[in-house]
Parts: C-alpha cells; structure tokens; sequence
C-alpha cells in the first residue's frame, strides 16, 4: 500500500524501520527532499504502467518529506537569514545525486517539523533493489565533504553506526599531515574547517 504522505507513517511503520522504495520528486535543503511512495512493480521501463505525477498540483499532499539521517549540511537562506557558505555547493551536489531518480529509504522516525527522518541509499547497481540496498547517499555526503555528522538529539544512523559516519567525514576533511598539502581535502573542507558548523549556525539564530 502507498503512503502518500507523512501522516500514513504510523508508529507502527516507524517502530518496524520499514524499508520503501520511491522517486525523488524535489530536493529541497541539502539534507532533506520530497519522496513520491512507489510500491510494488509498473512504476518504470520496461512495465511502466503507473504514473508518477510531475506538477506541484498533482504532487500536492502526495510526497513525504524525507530528512536524511546522520548528516547535517549548510544551511540555505530561510526568513531573511543568511545562507551558510557552502550551502548552494551542498544542495547541488544531494540534487545531482538523487533528483528525479528512485532511491531506497528505511523510515526511522517523525522530527519537531513532521519530516521523516530516514537511512537513505541508492538503488544497488547489478542487483535487485528488493533484495539489497546500495550506497548510503549520507556516508557518501560526507565523504564528498558537503556535510557533517549529525550527533544531536535523535541522531540516527545507518549499518555501522556513528563511527562510520565519522569516518566519512574524516576522509573528506584528511589534513595531510602526510602529504603536506591540501589536495586531499574534499567539498567544504578544501579551504581549512568551516568557522561555523550548521548546528552552531541554527544555535545563533
């Protein structure tokens, strides 16, 4: 059955970390985007007999809004606030990784904005998606080096827990104590460590 939105992820499909399939309608901030439900088969080529709407009219109450777990990345301009830096780089890099296409999320839980928080990996390459999940799209965010992990209140994460997040995001910010240059750092990181992390940044606002 299809959840058309936040309000049919019951506690009880929380509780199960339940495991769905949709397409990413609209990217939004870059830790978060818009997820149209597509159970079941006839959703794409070669059976393509189900559609998937197209205009924010059709999509209207139709889409779950998805927050992507264990990673938090700058912050956008909202309410005359200015944007963090790094933040238009952030949400291009999550736009060219999963807009417009069909990814994997394992729903965990509701946050203080009614967004569902949620492990979310791209389709396996050669394998069916019913059987395993691919990449983790957050690990691969962090070692793109356009987030950092997320370890507030509720902080979830997926297989390997905290400490694969935080080797993420070591990856991404290696200072080359060895190579004695910056040519290894990734994403936001390339220019030293951001003087504001976006929780610091929500915190002064």
């Amino acid at each position: 059955r299809r959840l058309p939105n936040a309000d049919f992820v019951t506690p009880n499909v929380l509780a199960e970390r339940r495991w769905v399939r949709g397409y990413v309608t609209s990217v939004g901030d870059a830790d978060n985007f818009r997820l149209f439900h597509t159970p079941g088969i006839g959703w794409r080529w070669p059976l393509k007999f189900r559609k998937i709407p197209q205009t924010p009219k059709e999509l209207k109450d139709q889409t779950i809004h998805i927050r992507m777990s264990g990673v938090d990345a700058p912050e956008a301009a909202h309410f005359g606030r200015e944007e963090q830096l790094y933040a238009k780089e952030a949400l291009a890099w999550l736009k060219a990784t999963v807009e417009r296409r069909f990814v994997y999320c394992q729903l965990v839980r509701k946050d203080q904005y009614s967004r569902i928080v949620a492990n979310v990996h791209l389709p396996p390459r050669l394998l069916p998606g019913t059987m395993f999940t691919g990449r983790s799209v957050s690990l691969m965010m962090l070692r793109s080096g356009w987030g950092v992990v997320y370890e507030q209140t509720g902080a979830e994460y997926t297989a390997g827990g905290l400490q694969a997040y935080k080797r993420a995001e070591q990856q991404a910010m290696y200072v080359s104590h060895v190579l004695s240059s910056r040519q290894s750092l990734r994403g936001m990181w390339k220019s030293g460590k951001p003087t504001e992390s976006p929780a610091e940044y929500k915190k002064r606002y």
